[in-house]
């Protein structure tokens, strides 16, 4: 995300923490920006040989799911033990994972992967948009993924109260009332991606973690 950049964040550039020492910003919440930024050093690693796959699958779930530093910090650390970590991988283009170097998305990439998350499901398909989206782009991007995983928490939860509706004769007249919201609300959804904003539905039961 574009803006001043935090202590934790930019501690990134001076390299990574002593070992047995634990900063007092390792319980702070990451950003996308933070986990992406461990995600390009973890793809240059293995593009450079120095992780093998069972390695880089495993670093790159942990660094796409990390909530606080403290759970990017070891990850570093395996990356270059002691040593100053660069301010961003070597070799890599002049984007990040879809974004330019000063953190602003690339036209294109994660925004538009983020937004048909929210809008697939108007095509018909439901939880099924999302759950593609999670599954494919996800993999790779910790902003599409977060995003697909909202909107398919959003969609299971209109799946589940419809049919808790649909045994109620109160539930014939507010049925349409709540896809018709549902609907606005993956438009609002799908916008607010485009704009690389951090979208959260409201009423949402998130099963999917």
């Amino acid at each position: 995300m574009a803006g001043t950049a935090t202590p934790a964040a930019s501690s990134w550039h001076e390299g990574v923490p002593t070992p047995g020492r634990r900063p007092e910003y390792a319980g702070l919440r990451v950003s996308n920006q933070d986990r992406e930024q461990v995600v390009g050093h973890v793809k240059t690693a293995y593009a450079e040989g120095r992780l093998d796959k069972f390695e880089f699958d495993d670093r790159l779930e942990r660094a796409m799911t990390a909530r606080v530093h403290g759970d990017l910090m070891p990850i570093m650390h395996e990356l270059y033990g002691s040593h100053p970590a660069p301010s961003y991988p070597p070799a890599m283009s002049r984007t990040v994972t879809g974004r330019h170097l000063d953190g602003r998305a690339g036209v294109g990439g994660e925004r538009l992967g983020a937004a048909a998350a929210h809008l697939l499901p108007l095509t018909g398909l439901l939880a099924i948009g999302p759950l593609i989206m999670m599954l494919t782009m996800g993999k790779t991007s910790p902003y599409v993924r977060a995003q697909a995983v909202e909107a398919l928490n959003f969609q299971l939860t209109m799946l589940g109260a419809t049919i808790l509706l649909a045994i109620t004769f109160v539930g014939v007249v507010l049925t349409p009332v709540l896809w018709i919201g549902g609907l606005v609300l993956s438009v609002v959804g799908g916008l607010a991606a485009l704009g690389e904003g951090d979208f959260r539905y409201p009423f949402t039961v998130r099963l999917v973690k």
